[in-house]
């Protein structure tokens, strides 16, 4: 797309509304879910920058001086959303780059660049959107070659950015905004009048050209402390992954003592389940051959299938099973851990209501603290040098969700790295590095909650996972090099219990927290 063919989005906007204000003269303006701040004529200071105040703010890990401001967030034709973010370098340094760290790393390599990062949190679908993808352009957003924009921002100055992409699902007064830098911001609010572009800015309209939806499955998976099983929740479905070596002895396919109790919990998620089919699938890791793993995960699906169905006392339940051997591995099979957790029997099902809901915790049952308060810090070393950790917030989002962020120090007198955040035993499971090494724990039910996926399909039906947390990979690679005194705010996406007042907060090898929910 070259800049001459973009059709200005907000002018056909404008055009339908005084349309319909002249035919329907008395009729009210529709209410706006957004202060009028929101959309604000977007005068420019006498520097020529956009003045808005923000709905939200945010920081880039890797660069602090970058600050990213939420300053309009429209709904358009009920089905489109634009979202314009100021960035700011507050440093004094000029030629701080923008494009790389905005850049969305789900996309192929070529297209992680400019404002194709931004995007919001569906938590009612558990879906990541990010912006709209035209024929012959990476993303409806803004960019070099559509928008005139230089790759630096000098010190103390800012520019303003644009992404166009579909509405969240349920028609929210409300979104999580998201991007690669820093942590997502919650609640900013979304209006129904028509968006106003920043000086000098033209928003072109996704329906005048073909354009194709970029999305992300959310997949929060928690699993039991005694490692019976690890459990999937993308919103909708629960993938129960239950360990092989819990379930059968080596190479058998018949079902332990111990496997009843690990079946009789799945059986009573399946009759909470409004599903009516339930599909149970064998896998094996890639020590054997294929004349081995093939017919023996066939088998351990059928024996669970027969099991499940058994105990199951709902009517009409139809199951199925088929064995994979080790052409599915969820892990990576270079690690025990990783080679323990292929070994598997899969049951999935539609998602009961309250799959994992839990009474809450007592509130003298532990020690616990806000944050902000004392007692949600923690002290370690990082090559000789001390470094200090504060969670500063767990936050309880629509959908289940939960947003944890923390903030990492270097308390010493010399330039070190902290590379601990990447260091989770699964982190071969993910696509790049990542701050996978955080978990939380809800004590009382014995579960452990681990960060969450964006999944996003691959070459041969496979599936790439990305991290629901902060990026240290590619041009964020530097994020946990801190030099003296420096500090940076980190942040991971979990499932979060309905109920649950405190979690143990793990991350890194700091000490465990017990953290109150917010």
């Amino acid at each position: 797309m070259s800049p001459r063919s973009v059709v200005p989005f907000v002018v056909l906007l404008m055009v339908a509304a005084c349309t319909a204000q002249e035919a329907a003269p008395s009729a009210a303006p529709a209410p706006s879910t957004a202060p009028s701040s929101t959309t604000a004529a977007a005068t420019p200071s006498a520097s020529g920058q956009d003045t808005r105040p923000a709905l939200a703010e945010t920081r880039s890990t890797k660069t602090p001086e970058l600050a990213v401001a939420v300053v309009g967030l429209n709904r358009v034709k009920g089905k489109h959303l634009v979202a314009q973010l100021r960035l700011t370098n507050t440093g004094t340094e000029a030629n701080l780059s923008w494009p790389g760290q905005m850049g969305d790393n789900t996309r192929p390599l070529g297209e992680i660049r400019w404002a194709s990062g931004i995007g919001v949190l569906d938590a009612q679908a558990r879906t990541w959107i990010l912006p709209y993808k035209p024929a012959d352009f990476p993303c409806l957003c803004s960019d070099e070659d559509r928008d005139g924009l230089g790759m630096f921002i000098d010190g103390g100055q800012s520019i303003t950015v644009y992404a166009v992409m579909p509405a969240p699902s349920g028609n929210p007064s409300t979104a999580t905004v998201v991007t690669p830098v820093g942590p997502p911001m919650p609640d900013v609010p979304i209006s129904d009048d028509p968006p106003v572009p920043a000086p000098g800015m033209t928003i072109p309209d996704p329906d005048a050209e073909p354009v194709t939806t970029v999305t992300r499955r959310l997949v929060t998976p928690s699993e039991s402390l005694d490692k019976t099983e690890e459990t999937a929740d993308t919103g909708t479905d629960l993938q129960v992954n239950l360990s092989s070596d819990v379930l059968f002895a080596l190479n058998k396919a018949m079902l332990t003592p111990r496997a009843k109790a690990v079946l009789a919990r799945t059986a009573k998620l399946i009759d909470a389940s409004p599903g009516p089919s339930v599909q149970v699938d064998g896998h094996a890791d890639s020590s054997g051959t294929d004349a081995i793993n093939n017919p023996l995960s066939a088998r351990r699906a059928a024996a669970v299938r027969q099991a499940l169905s058994a105990l199951v006392t709902r009517q009409d339940v139809r199951f199925r099973a088929k064995g994979y051997g080790s052409r599915r591995p969820l892990y990576s099979n270079d690690t025990d851990e990783g080679r323990r957790r292929n070994r598997r029997v899969t049951v999935a099902f539609a998602k009961p209501q309250a799959a994992f809901e839990q009474p809450a915790t007592s509130a003298t049952s532990t020690t616990s603290a806000a944050p902000g308060a004392t007692g949600l810090t923690a002290t370690g070393k990082a090559d000789g040098q001390p470094i200090s950790m504060e969670v500063t917030g767990l936050r309880r989002l629509p959908g289940g969700l939960g947003l944890l962020t923390y903030r990492i120090k270097n308390e010493g007198a010399a330039e070190t790295w902290f590379n601990e955040l990447h260091h989770a035993q699964d982190w071969m499971s993910f696509k790049y590095q990542a701050a996978t090494n955080v978990t939380l724990t809800d004590v009382a039910a014995r579960r452990q909650y681990l960060p969450g996926r964006l999944q996003v399909p691959a070459e041969g039906g496979n599936v790439d996972s990305y991290c629901a947390c902060t990026d240290l990979s590619g041009v964020r690679l530097g994020t946990e090099k801190f030099g003296p005194g420096a500090e940076k705010v980190f942040w991971n996406l979990f499932a979060l219990p309905e109920g649950v007042a405190t979690m143990k907060v793990k991350i890194g090898t700091f000490r465990d927290l017990q953290v109150s929910v917010r």
